[in-house]
């Protein structure tokens, strides 16, 4: 039997080795992608230390997964073997549940998601249902296109559904691996952008980035801050903090909106009063489709948005890990095969 190389977590919190797996044929309605790039997401923390529900060990993390297709399962015809595929936290949908009939497939009850309904891209080959696949640009390399699929997605969906019409405010909250890409997204839709995080460090990168202006937390009231430059008609929370988000929510306009993509258990510390008098809305926004990431990166081949990336090897898993929770990653981490 083949084997191939994968990152195997054994149990929650232990540290990543990495191991022969053997290489099984895709099954039914599946495909098999030889990974050629995955990204090292916030979210992997999570995974890694046990914090979903129903999760199996040993895991293999990874869910920005791009490469090319190996082996068809039966009953996929409308991919060849060589295609460019990418997929993301979307993972597969059932086509049955409530959601999956009335087209949300995002919000499918029985939602794949890799390294949590199965394992993940820190590996040379992932099995995936080819409902989940994406097909990438020519423009876009695989390593480019790996961090679109959930990173980018996940920012460029949440801007593109928001109140936000081209010319409004908007404040981008964190400039991390999803902040940076909702920076140049936000530019490129036409908003005015307002990148806040936190220190002086960061100005300039914000700028770089296509930031209008750049607000230090740290420096005073942030809502302030932005209501000095107008207030914002949409905030994208990219950064998991509650507190943080509760800090701006004074900043929007009068039916503004905070959209809150940035994965945290805290709760959000908003009081009614704070939503009702201004008519504000919050709203979570869990990435996107298939078809989402191909547009997300046909708009990415329009734009020039791209994400920063620092490569590691796969046997530098851990490395490339580490350095992802430290905060160390400049901005996003990606695995190469």
């Amino acid at each position: 039997m083949p084997t191939h190389h994968a990152v195997h977590v054994r149990s929650a919190g232990e540290p990543m080795t990495v191991v022969d797996v053997e290489t099984t044929s895709p099954p039914r309605n599946y495909v098999r992608i030889a990974v050629s790039s995955c990204g090292v997401c916030g979210t992997d923390h999570a995974f890694v230390n046990g914090a979903f529900p129903g999760m199996s060990w040993p895991l293999t993390p990874g869910h920005e997964i791009a490469g090319t297709i190996a082996e068809l399962g039966a009953g996929v015809d409308d991919y060849t073997v060589g295609d460019r595929v990418s997929v993301g936290w979307f993972g597969g949908h059932c086509g049955q549940c409530i959601p999956c009939r009335q087209g949300a497939f995002i919000y499918c009850e029985k939602l794949q998601v890799p390294s949590w309904q199965y394992p993940g891209g820190y590996a040379e080959s992932v099995t995936v249902p080819a409902n989940a696949l994406a097909r990438i640009p020519s423009e876009l390399s695989l390593t480019e296109a790996a961090p679109m699929s959930c990173a980018g997605v996940t920012t460029y969906d949440a801007l593109r559904k928001s109140k936000a019409v081209a010319g409004d405010r908007v404040a981008i909250l964190g400039i991390g691996g999803l902040g940076h890409l909702g920076v140049q997204f936000a530019r490129a839709m036409g908003f005015e952008t307002i990148a806040v995080a936190r220190g002086a460090d960061k100005r300039e990168d914000a700028r770089a980035l296509g930031a209008h202006h750049y607000i230090d937390s740290t420096e005073g009231d942030v809502s302030q801050a932005l209501r000095a430059l107008g207030g914002v008609a949409v905030i994208l929370a990219t950064a998991a903090n509650s507190k943080a988000m509760g800090e701006m929510i004074g900043g929007l306009l009068p039916r503004g909106e905070l959209k809150v993509v940035g994965v945290t258990p805290e709760p959000l510390p908003i009081s009614p009063l704070q939503l009702i008098t201004p008519g504000i809305t919050v709203t979570g926004h869990p990435s996107g489709t298939a078809r989402d990431v191909e547009e997300t990166m046909q708009f990415a081949v329009l734009s020039g948005v791209r994400a920063r990336i620092e490569e590691r090897p796969l046997a530098r898993a851990a490395e490339a890990y580490a350095a992802m929770e430290e905060g160390r990653a400049r901005y996003r981490m990606v695995l190469t095969m």
